[in-house]
């Protein structure tokens, strides 16, 4: 998987989103401020449903709250019905994280008579706590197929000033990715690199991408449809895990 396009849960976001080319889909309901989420929730479960109906197309992934917000069970109890394909867990502290998000998932896989262990679960490095967790990955769940870290929240996280490109990146930063790219490699899975904020730098962004590609991880977060056409024509074709299915 190349490129993973982010997208709020609503309809016209969504829709743009699948339009976009990207090989995998993440519908955030993180992003839904706090009085919005049983709707953000509602509409998520009516786009993989509808997108589970027409078949083909991305990855159907879901973005949900963190493990510490008291709303990733909500989260689940309405999306899991429809099978997605992977679980999104932001502020995930390591391994711990990856196997009490597993825990849930077999309940609902039970609940809904989906295939057991077939919701495949991405674990994103976006705090400062999450990158002291970064070597509990290897062997902590069957179900984790990739690591990925996130620029803008780690800045949000640590207090900084928003971050440039890769090449004027911030020791943080380049901490992170540097991270993220050795615990994915240690745990053997796939690693992915942080979206590039700037959607008005497509030259950027190839340049990010490349860089990306060249130092071995296996594709990028995108949050336009431009950004994932640029990453696709960057990296190779080739599939974040051979067990993931498609939609």
């Amino acid at each position: 998987m190349r490129s993973l396009i982010v997208a709020p849960a609503d309809e016209k976001g969504l829709a743009e989103a699948l339009a976009s080319g990207a090989d995998g889909l993440v519908v955030n309901l993180a992003v839904a401020p706090p009085d919005q989420r049983p709707a953000a929730r509602a509409a998520a479960a009516r786009f993989l449903k509808a997108a589970r109906a027409r078949g083909g197309g991305p990855a159907l992934i879901v973005g949900v709250n963190a493990l510490d917000s008291s709303e990733t069970d909500l989260d689940l109890d309405a999306v899991m019905a429809s099978a997605p394909d992977a679980i999104l867990l932001p502020r995930s502290l390591g391994g711990a994280s990856v196997q009490q998000l597993s825990a849930k998932l077999a309940v609902r896989e039970a609940e809904f008579a989906l295939a057991d262990g077939a919701t495949r679960i991405i674990a994103v490095a976006d705090t400062a706590r999450s990158l002291f967790g970064m070597a509990s990955y290897r062997g902590s769940s069957a179900r984790l197929i990739g690591l990925a870290w996130d620029a803008e929240s780690l800045c949000a996280d640590i207090g900084a000033a928003r971050r440039g490109g890769l090449g004027g990146a911030a020791g943080p930063y380049r901490l992170a990715r540097d991270l993220t790219l050795l615990a994915a490699a240690a745990a053997g899975v796939a690693a992915i690199d942080a979206a590039f904020a700037d959607v008005l730098d497509p030259h950027g962004l190839r340049a990010e991408a490349l860089a990306a590609r060249r130092d071995g991880f296996a594709g990028k977060m995108a949050i336009d449809s431009l950004q994932a056409r640029i990453i696709n024509d960057v990296f190779p074709s080739r599939s974040i895990s051979p067990t993931l299915p498609s939609s």
